[in-house]
Protein backbone atom coordinates (compact mmCIF):
# COMPACT_ATOMS: atom_id res chain seq x y z
CA UNK A 1 0.00 0.00 0.00
CA UNK A 2 2.67 2.64 1.01
CA UNK A 3 4.27 2.15 -2.22
CA UNK A 4 1.32 1.96 -4.87
CA UNK A 5 -0.59 4.33 -3.49
CA UNK A 6 1.79 7.56 -3.09
CA UNK A 7 -1.70 9.80 -2.77
CA UNK A 8 -2.69 8.05 0.10
CA UNK A 9 -0.08 8.22 2.81
CA UNK A 10 0.90 11.79 1.62
CA UNK A 11 -3.04 12.59 2.01
CA UNK A 12 -2.52 11.12 6.01
CA UNK A 13 0.29 12.86 6.77
CA UNK A 14 -0.76 16.39 6.12
CA UNK A 15 -4.15 16.06 7.35
CA UNK A 16 -1.89 14.26 10.64
CA UNK A 17 -0.01 17.58 10.43
CA UNK A 18 -3.05 20.01 10.14
CA UNK A 19 -4.50 17.81 12.90
CA UNK A 20 -1.50 17.86 15.35
CA UNK A 21 -1.11 21.84 14.97
CA UNK A 22 -4.64 22.81 15.50
CA UNK A 23 -4.55 20.42 18.74
CA UNK A 24 -1.50 21.70 20.02
CA UNK A 25 -2.90 25.09 19.19
CA UNK A 26 -5.71 23.92 21.93
CA UNK A 27 -3.26 22.89 24.45
CA UNK A 28 -1.38 25.68 24.91
CA UNK A 29 -4.30 28.40 24.23
CA UNK A 30 -4.90 29.05 27.29
CA UNK A 31 -1.53 29.00 28.88
CA UNK A 32 -1.82 33.19 28.80
CA UNK A 33 -4.81 32.94 31.12
CA UNK A 34 -4.77 29.95 33.26
CA UNK A 35 -3.62 31.76 35.79
CA UNK A 36 -6.14 34.64 35.80
CA UNK A 37 -9.13 31.88 35.91
CA UNK A 38 -7.67 30.30 38.43
CA UNK A 39 -8.37 33.58 40.27
CA UNK A 40 -11.62 34.32 38.92
CA UNK A 41 -12.64 30.78 40.53
CA UNK A 42 -12.44 32.32 43.94
CA UNK A 43 -8.28 32.30 44.68
CA UNK A 44 -7.35 35.32 46.06
CA UNK A 45 -3.67 34.95 47.06
CA UNK A 46 -0.72 35.41 44.47
CA UNK A 47 0.93 32.80 45.83
CA UNK A 48 -1.91 30.29 46.27
CA UNK A 49 -2.80 31.25 42.47
CA UNK A 50 0.92 30.51 41.35
CA UNK A 51 0.75 27.52 43.30
CA UNK A 52 -2.40 26.00 41.98
CA UNK A 53 -1.47 27.19 38.36
CA UNK A 54 1.59 24.63 38.80
CA UNK A 55 -0.58 21.99 39.55
CA UNK A 56 -3.25 22.54 36.91
CA UNK A 57 -0.83 22.56 34.53
CA UNK A 58 1.54 19.79 35.77
CA UNK A 59 -1.41 17.12 36.50
CA UNK A 60 -2.33 17.08 32.98
CA UNK A 61 1.03 16.00 31.75
CA UNK A 62 1.19 13.62 34.35
CA UNK A 63 -1.74 11.96 33.73
CA UNK A 64 -0.98 11.76 29.95
CA UNK A 65 2.47 10.04 30.75
CA UNK A 66 0.62 7.39 32.97
CA UNK A 67 -2.46 6.65 30.28
CA UNK A 68 -0.31 6.27 27.26
CA UNK A 69 0.93 2.95 26.97
CA UNK A 70 -2.46 2.38 27.96
CA UNK A 71 -3.92 3.53 25.26
CA UNK A 72 -0.63 2.88 22.74
CA UNK A 73 -1.74 -1.21 23.38
CA UNK A 74 -5.56 -0.46 22.49
CA UNK A 75 -4.73 1.54 19.07
CA UNK A 76 -2.96 -1.74 18.02
CA UNK A 77 -5.98 -3.32 19.20
CA UNK A 78 -8.65 -1.33 18.18
CA UNK A 79 -6.96 0.74 15.60
CA UNK A 80 -5.04 3.68 15.24
CA UNK A 81 -7.08 6.20 13.55
CA UNK A 82 -10.24 5.61 15.89
CA UNK A 83 -7.31 5.93 18.98
CA UNK A 84 -6.89 9.38 17.28
CA UNK A 85 -10.48 10.38 16.70
CA UNK A 86 -10.96 9.40 20.91
CA UNK A 87 -8.45 11.63 21.65
CA UNK A 88 -9.50 14.85 19.70
CA UNK A 89 -12.94 14.19 20.96
CA UNK A 90 -11.92 13.20 24.24
CA UNK A 91 -9.56 16.70 24.26
CA UNK A 92 -12.54 18.79 22.77
CA UNK A 93 -15.49 17.48 25.32
CA UNK A 94 -12.57 17.85 28.21
CA UNK A 95 -11.80 21.71 27.51
CA UNK A 96 -15.70 22.60 26.50
CA UNK A 97 -16.34 21.45 30.57
CA UNK A 98 -13.23 23.70 31.76
CA UNK A 99 -15.62 26.64 30.77
CA UNK A 100 -18.43 25.05 33.39
CA UNK A 101 -16.16 25.02 36.11
CA UNK A 102 -17.32 26.77 39.32
CA UNK A 103 -14.00 26.13 41.24
CA UNK A 104 -10.39 25.42 41.16
CA UNK A 105 -11.01 21.72 42.75
CA UNK A 106 -13.47 20.92 39.57
CA UNK A 107 -10.97 22.71 36.86
CA UNK A 108 -8.10 20.33 38.22
CA UNK A 109 -10.26 17.41 37.84
CA UNK A 110 -11.36 18.20 34.48
CA UNK A 111 -7.85 18.67 33.77
CA UNK A 112 -6.59 15.13 35.15
CA UNK A 113 -9.67 13.74 33.22
CA UNK A 114 -8.35 15.80 30.02
CA UNK A 115 -4.85 14.00 30.54
CA UNK A 116 -6.49 10.44 31.17
CA UNK A 117 -8.20 10.40 27.87
CA UNK A 118 -5.67 11.88 25.41
CA UNK A 119 -2.37 10.11 24.34
CA UNK A 120 -2.86 12.40 20.99
CA UNK A 121 0.59 12.43 20.13
CA UNK A 122 1.27 8.32 20.58
CA UNK A 123 -2.10 8.18 18.28
CA UNK A 124 -0.78 10.43 15.51
CA UNK A 125 2.74 8.89 15.63
CA UNK A 126 1.43 5.62 15.30
CA UNK A 127 -0.63 6.03 12.89
CA UNK A 128 0.95 7.75 10.36
CA UNK A 129 4.17 5.26 10.66
CA UNK A 130 1.18 2.68 9.86
CA UNK A 131 0.73 4.04 6.62
CA UNK A 132 4.36 6.09 5.67
CA UNK A 133 7.11 3.96 3.53
CA UNK A 134 9.66 2.77 5.77
CA UNK A 135 12.09 4.87 4.22
CA UNK A 136 10.14 8.36 4.58
CA UNK A 137 9.33 7.96 8.42
CA UNK A 138 12.25 10.36 9.54
CA UNK A 139 10.79 12.87 6.78
CA UNK A 140 7.00 12.69 7.79
CA UNK A 141 7.76 12.31 11.55
CA UNK A 142 10.04 15.30 10.97
CA UNK A 143 6.98 17.33 9.48
CA UNK A 144 5.04 16.57 12.20
CA UNK A 145 6.70 17.62 14.75
CA UNK A 146 7.11 20.98 12.83
CA UNK A 147 3.08 20.83 12.73
CA UNK A 148 3.24 20.71 16.81
CA UNK A 149 5.89 23.64 17.25
CA UNK A 150 3.85 25.65 14.89
CA UNK A 151 0.23 25.09 16.92
CA UNK A 152 2.37 25.45 20.43
CA UNK A 153 3.41 28.58 19.38
CA UNK A 154 0.47 30.14 17.81
CA UNK A 155 -1.82 28.76 20.93
CA UNK A 156 -0.92 31.21 23.38
CA UNK A 157 -0.97 34.21 21.03
CA UNK A 158 -4.65 33.51 19.63
CA UNK A 159 -5.51 32.64 23.70
CA UNK A 160 -4.43 36.22 24.23
CA UNK A 161 -6.16 38.07 21.41
CA UNK A 162 -9.10 35.58 22.39
CA UNK A 163 -9.57 36.65 25.76
CA UNK A 164 -8.66 40.26 24.52
CA UNK A 165 -11.63 40.27 21.88
CA UNK A 166 -14.39 39.02 24.57
CA UNK A 167 -13.27 41.55 27.48
CA UNK A 168 -11.42 38.65 29.67
CA UNK A 169 -14.45 36.14 29.38
CA UNK A 170 -12.19 33.28 29.81
CA UNK A 171 -15.04 30.70 29.28
CA UNK A 172 -15.37 31.64 25.80
CA UNK A 173 -12.39 31.41 25.27
CA UNK A 174 -12.72 27.55 26.51
CA UNK A 175 -16.08 27.04 24.38
CA UNK A 176 -13.67 28.14 20.92
CA UNK A 177 -11.17 26.08 22.33
CA UNK A 178 -13.21 23.05 22.30
CA UNK A 179 -14.26 23.74 19.13
CA UNK A 180 -11.32 23.65 17.62
CA UNK A 181 -10.53 20.47 18.86
CA UNK A 182 -13.58 19.20 17.10
CA UNK A 183 -12.76 20.53 13.97
CA UNK A 184 -9.55 18.36 14.41
CA UNK A 185 -12.18 15.24 15.22
CA UNK A 186 -14.17 16.26 11.62
CA UNK A 187 -10.38 16.24 10.03
CA UNK A 188 -9.42 12.61 10.73
CA UNK A 189 -12.62 11.11 10.30
CA UNK A 190 -13.52 12.61 7.10
CA UNK A 191 -10.09 12.63 5.25
CA UNK A 192 -7.62 9.51 7.09
CA UNK A 193 -7.93 5.77 5.91
CA UNK A 194 -6.09 3.49 7.89
CA UNK A 195 -4.74 0.10 6.39
CA UNK A 196 -6.23 -2.84 6.99
CA UNK A 197 -3.36 -5.35 6.24
CA UNK A 198 -4.85 -9.08 6.97
CA UNK A 199 -1.32 -9.52 9.27
CA UNK A 200 -1.52 -6.34 11.03
CA UNK A 201 -4.86 -6.98 12.14
CA UNK A 202 -3.89 -10.67 13.05
CA UNK A 203 -1.50 -9.56 15.45
CA UNK A 204 -3.71 -6.42 16.45
CA UNK A 205 -5.76 -9.45 18.06
CA UNK A 206 -3.03 -10.75 20.81
CA UNK A 207 -4.18 -9.03 23.57
CA UNK A 208 -1.46 -8.12 25.79
CA UNK A 209 -2.27 -6.75 29.42
CA UNK A 210 -0.19 -4.17 30.65
CA UNK A 211 2.49 -6.00 32.25
CA UNK A 212 2.54 -8.01 29.26
CA UNK A 213 3.93 -4.70 27.18
CA UNK A 214 6.39 -4.16 29.57
CA UNK A 215 7.59 -7.65 29.06
CA UNK A 216 7.37 -6.77 25.38
CA UNK A 217 8.97 -4.15 25.74
CA UNK A 218 11.82 -5.50 28.26
CA UNK A 219 12.77 -7.44 25.14
CA UNK A 220 13.51 -4.38 23.14
CA UNK A 221 16.53 -3.29 24.66
CA UNK A 222 17.44 -0.65 21.35
CA UNK A 223 13.99 0.90 22.52
CA UNK A 224 14.85 1.24 25.99
CA UNK A 225 17.41 3.64 25.84
CA UNK A 226 15.48 5.93 23.46
CA UNK A 227 13.57 6.87 26.39
CA UNK A 228 15.83 8.93 28.13
CA UNK A 229 16.77 10.74 24.75
CA UNK A 230 12.91 11.89 24.50
CA UNK A 231 12.70 12.81 27.98
CA UNK A 232 16.05 14.78 28.59
CA UNK A 233 15.07 16.74 25.06
CA UNK A 234 11.65 17.58 26.32
CA UNK A 235 12.63 18.25 29.92
CA UNK A 236 15.46 20.42 28.68
CA UNK A 237 12.61 22.49 26.63
CA UNK A 238 10.35 22.83 29.17
CA UNK A 239 12.33 23.75 31.78
CA UNK A 240 13.10 27.12 30.60
CA UNK A 241 9.46 28.27 30.30
CA UNK A 242 8.84 29.82 33.59
CA UNK A 243 11.49 31.45 34.19
CA UNK A 244 11.85 33.10 30.40
CA UNK A 245 10.28 36.35 31.43
CA UNK A 246 12.47 37.13 34.42
CA UNK A 247 15.44 36.18 32.62
CA UNK A 248 14.26 38.50 30.14
CA UNK A 249 13.13 40.78 32.23
CA UNK A 250 17.18 41.07 33.87
CA UNK A 251 18.60 40.65 30.89
CA UNK A 252 17.18 44.05 29.47
CA UNK A 253 18.02 45.55 32.35
CA UNK A 254 17.34 49.74 33.34
CA UNK A 255 16.57 50.02 29.67
CA UNK A 256 13.20 52.10 29.39
CA UNK A 257 12.78 50.81 25.85
CA UNK A 258 13.26 47.53 26.64
CA UNK A 259 10.84 46.82 29.54
CA UNK A 260 8.13 48.25 28.14
CA UNK A 261 7.96 45.33 25.76
CA UNK A 262 9.03 42.79 27.72
CA UNK A 263 5.25 40.81 27.06
CA UNK A 264 6.60 40.92 23.08
CA UNK A 265 10.12 39.88 23.68
CA UNK A 266 8.85 37.03 25.85
CA UNK A 267 7.20 35.81 22.65
CA UNK A 268 9.65 36.44 20.07
CA UNK A 269 11.66 34.54 22.10
CA UNK A 270 9.39 31.91 22.17
CA UNK A 271 8.81 32.25 18.35
CA UNK A 272 12.19 32.85 17.22
CA UNK A 273 12.71 28.61 18.27
CA UNK A 274 9.40 28.20 16.64
CA UNK A 275 10.43 29.60 13.59
CA UNK A 276 14.17 27.50 13.62
CA UNK A 277 12.32 24.96 13.90
CA UNK A 278 10.23 25.40 10.80
CA UNK A 279 12.69 25.73 9.06
CA UNK A 280 15.15 22.80 9.95
CA UNK A 281 13.21 20.09 11.28
CA UNK A 282 12.43 18.63 7.88
CA UNK A 283 15.03 19.13 6.92
CA UNK A 284 16.97 17.35 9.56
CA UNK A 285 14.42 14.36 9.87
CA UNK A 286 14.09 14.10 6.13
CA UNK A 287 18.46 13.68 5.92
CA UNK A 288 18.29 11.20 9.16
CA UNK A 289 16.49 8.97 6.76
CA UNK A 290 19.41 8.80 4.70
CA UNK A 291 22.37 9.29 6.60
CA UNK A 292 21.73 7.40 9.81
CA UNK A 293 19.50 9.08 12.86
CA UNK A 294 22.17 8.08 15.55
CA UNK A 295 24.09 10.66 13.44
CA UNK A 296 21.73 13.18 13.08
CA UNK A 297 20.91 12.68 16.68
CA UNK A 298 23.63 12.95 18.18
CA UNK A 299 24.58 16.25 15.67
CA UNK A 300 21.20 17.84 16.91
CA UNK A 301 22.07 17.20 20.74
CA UNK A 302 25.88 18.49 20.39
CA UNK A 303 24.53 21.50 18.59
CA UNK A 304 21.40 21.91 21.05
CA UNK A 305 24.01 21.88 23.85
CA UNK A 306 26.04 24.34 22.11
CA UNK A 307 23.24 27.08 21.25
CA UNK A 308 22.80 26.86 25.47
CA UNK A 309 26.11 27.91 26.21
CA UNK A 310 25.23 31.93 24.75
CA UNK A 311 22.24 31.56 26.87
CA UNK A 312 23.59 31.01 30.02
CA UNK A 313 26.06 33.31 29.38
CA UNK A 314 24.29 36.23 27.70
CA UNK A 315 25.28 39.72 27.89
CA UNK A 316 21.97 40.82 26.22
CA UNK A 317 18.71 39.94 25.15
CA UNK A 318 20.02 39.96 21.20
CA UNK A 319 22.73 37.10 22.48
CA UNK A 320 19.84 35.33 24.04
CA UNK A 321 17.61 35.86 20.82
CA UNK A 322 20.50 34.34 18.73
CA UNK A 323 21.00 31.37 21.00
CA UNK A 324 17.08 30.50 21.30
CA UNK A 325 16.92 30.56 17.50
CA UNK A 326 20.10 27.50 17.14
CA UNK A 327 18.46 25.97 19.81
CA UNK A 328 15.54 26.09 17.38
CA UNK A 329 17.69 24.64 14.80
CA UNK A 330 18.88 21.84 16.67
CA UNK A 331 15.81 20.71 18.46
CA UNK A 332 13.74 20.36 15.60
CA UNK A 333 16.41 17.40 14.83
CA UNK A 334 15.78 15.77 17.91
CA UNK A 335 11.97 14.68 18.86
CA UNK A 336 11.39 13.68 14.95
CA UNK A 337 14.57 11.83 14.56
CA UNK A 338 14.63 9.66 17.89
CA UNK A 339 10.51 9.04 16.94
CA UNK A 340 11.55 7.89 13.84
CA UNK A 341 14.40 5.77 15.00
CA UNK A 342 11.78 3.90 17.40
CA UNK A 343 9.68 3.34 14.23
CA UNK A 344 12.12 1.71 12.44
CA UNK A 345 13.22 -0.46 15.29
CA UNK A 346 9.84 -1.64 16.02
CA UNK A 347 7.23 -4.15 13.89
CA UNK A 348 4.08 -2.03 12.10
CA UNK A 349 1.83 -3.81 14.48
CA UNK A 350 3.55 -2.76 17.70
CA UNK A 351 4.20 0.42 16.86
CA UNK A 352 0.90 1.97 18.91
CA UNK A 353 1.34 0.47 22.16
CA UNK A 354 5.61 1.32 21.75
CA UNK A 355 4.89 4.71 20.96
CA UNK A 356 2.22 5.16 23.55
CA UNK A 357 5.33 4.33 26.23
CA UNK A 358 7.79 6.88 24.32
CA UNK A 359 5.06 9.21 24.55
CA UNK A 360 5.29 8.92 28.40
CA UNK A 361 9.07 9.66 27.94
CA UNK A 362 7.89 12.99 26.59
CA UNK A 363 4.56 13.77 28.71
CA UNK A 364 7.41 13.12 32.01
CA UNK A 365 9.10 15.50 30.39
CA UNK A 366 6.99 18.45 30.16
CA UNK A 367 5.72 17.53 33.72
CA UNK A 368 9.00 17.51 35.48
CA UNK A 369 10.94 20.25 33.27
CA UNK A 370 8.61 23.23 34.22
CA UNK A 371 9.00 21.84 38.24
CA UNK A 372 12.40 21.28 38.78
CA UNK A 373 13.61 24.18 36.12
CA UNK A 374 11.70 26.61 38.35
CA UNK A 375 12.81 25.20 41.50
CA UNK A 376 16.74 25.25 40.12
CA UNK A 377 16.10 28.97 39.20
CA UNK A 378 14.98 29.94 42.64
CA UNK A 379 17.53 28.40 44.24
CA UNK A 380 20.43 28.74 42.13
CA UNK A 381 19.49 31.11 39.91
CA UNK A 382 18.28 31.24 36.20
CA UNK A 383 22.05 31.29 33.99
CA UNK A 384 22.74 28.03 36.83
CA UNK A 385 19.83 26.02 35.60
CA UNK A 386 20.65 27.03 31.94
CA UNK A 387 24.18 25.54 32.58
CA UNK A 388 22.64 22.13 34.25
CA UNK A 389 20.48 22.19 30.77
CA UNK A 390 23.91 21.98 28.74
CA UNK A 391 25.33 19.45 30.95
CA UNK A 392 21.82 17.64 30.19
CA UNK A 393 22.87 17.26 26.79
CA UNK A 394 25.88 16.38 26.74
CA UNK A 395 25.18 13.41 29.03
CA UNK A 396 22.26 12.33 26.59
CA UNK A 397 24.92 12.38 23.58
CA UNK A 398 27.22 10.52 25.77
CA UNK A 399 23.95 8.03 25.97
CA UNK A 400 23.67 8.01 22.42
CA UNK A 401 26.88 7.62 21.66
CA UNK A 402 27.54 4.81 24.11
CA UNK A 403 23.98 2.60 24.02
CA UNK A 404 21.85 3.67 21.22
CA UNK A 405 22.06 1.23 17.52
CA UNK A 406 21.35 2.48 13.89
CA UNK A 407 18.73 0.87 12.32
CA UNK A 408 19.44 -1.77 10.13
CA UNK A 409 17.11 -3.98 7.95
CA UNK A 410 18.08 -7.46 10.17
CA UNK A 411 16.94 -5.26 13.84
CA UNK A 412 13.78 -3.86 12.15
CA UNK A 413 13.11 -7.54 11.31
CA UNK A 414 13.57 -8.55 15.15
CA UNK A 415 12.23 -6.17 16.52
CA UNK A 416 15.32 -5.67 19.04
Amino acid sequence: MQEGNPISWQRTLWTMAAVQAIMMMAFSSMGPFLALFIGQLGVKSEHAVEVWAGVVASANFLMSAIMSPIWGGVADKRGKKMMVMRTTLAIAIATCLMGFSHNVYELLVIRMLQGAFSGFSASANALVASVIPEERLGYALGWLSTFAMVGSLLGPLLGGVLVDTFHHNYRIVFFLTALFASTAFILTWLLVREPSGKTDANASRKRLSLIGQFKLLGEMKSIQVMFFVLFVAQFSVMSVQPVLPLYIRELAGKSAQLVGILGTLSGVCFAVTGLADLIFSPFLGKRSDRIGYKRVLSISLFGAALCYLPQALAPNIWVFMLGRFGLGIFVGGILPTANALVGRLTPREQRGRIYGFTSSSTFLGSFAGPLVGGAISAAFGIRTMLAAVIGLYLINLLWVRLRVQEWSDEQSAKGV
